[in-house]
């Protein structure tokens, strides 16, 4: 039996690198995927990939930021795949600026992305895992929020709000037998990682550098994170709530 045989798994961001490469890897170990991106076309490819790999998937247009969007997305994964029992929020966005040359505007969607979006997605999503009695979730965070990050400063703020969150709820629900746990990734070759790349006057010199930086000697994959994110998921973590794990090649190491 695969470890996630007959259960229904909710990734926001599904259509992008972490997002996509999770859901694959949640296909791939027997899950029932919803794919949720507010890019319907993205959501759908990386349904179809992992339907044509032998898995289970349906693509959900999803804009986190609006609840009523949210609501409509819950009720029809749950009419077309089943409860949900798993919710990993992956979804995020971010502006490489100093703080001080940021704008309103751009806090308010790097808020309504990073934070208030994960907010309606547990808000939404919870209700049926407490009734249920058993759940998991787990928050993409940053190592941003952990350690700081220049050019970073309300993204690093929202995610470490998610960490935050990630605690609190993982003690008001741990007697529903829900965890709630939080994974950490550090500078990851995704699209976000490409925008932060053009913004430097020369890409090539600040990878070598991030590489540098990393004991392990390299930027992440997406690739990377799925292991991290589906061990909170799984049963083999049916003891751990509350946790935040670093995958960052060894960038930051807290204990």
């Amino acid at each position: 039996m695969q470890r996630f045989e007959g259960k229904t798994v909710v990734v926001t961001g599904g259509g992008g690198g972490i997002g996509g490469a999770t859901c694959r890897r949640f296909g791939r170990e027997g899950a029932r995927v919803a794919v949720f991106d507010r890019n319907a076309e993205t959501a759908e490819s990386v349904a179809a990939a992992i339907r044509m790999d032998g898995g289970s998937a349906e693509a959900f247009a999803c804009d986190i930021t609006d609840r009523a969007s949210v609501d409509a997305a819950v009720a029809a994964t749950a009419s077309r795949l089943g409860p949900i029992d798993v919710l990993v929020n992956n979804a995020g966005w971010d502006v490489f600026k100093p703080f001080t040359k940021t704008v309103p505007a751009e806090w308010e969607r790097l808020i309504a992305i990073n934070l208030v979006g994960a907010l309606h997605m547990h808000h939404a999503v919870l209700p049926g895992m407490v009734e249920r009695r058993s759940g998991r979730i787990v928050n993409i965070a940053s190592d941003a929020a952990r350690v700081g990050s220049s050019g970073e400063a309300v993204y690093a703020a929202c995610k470490g709000g998610l960490v935050s969150l990630s605690k609190t709820l993982a003690r008001e629900h741990a007697r529903h037998g829900i965890t709630v746990n939080v994974v950490c990734p550090g500078p990851t070759d995704t699209a976000l990682f490409a925008e932060f790349k053009e913004g430097a006057g020369d890409p090539d010199k600040l990878v070598a550098a991030f590489a540098r930086s990393i004991p392990l000697g390299r930027i992440g994959q997406p690739d990377d994170l799925p292991g991290a994110i589906l061990f909170f998921a799984g049963d083999d973590a049916a003891f751990v709530t509350g946790q935040v794990l670093s995958v960052s090649g060894g960038l930051t190491m807290n204990g």
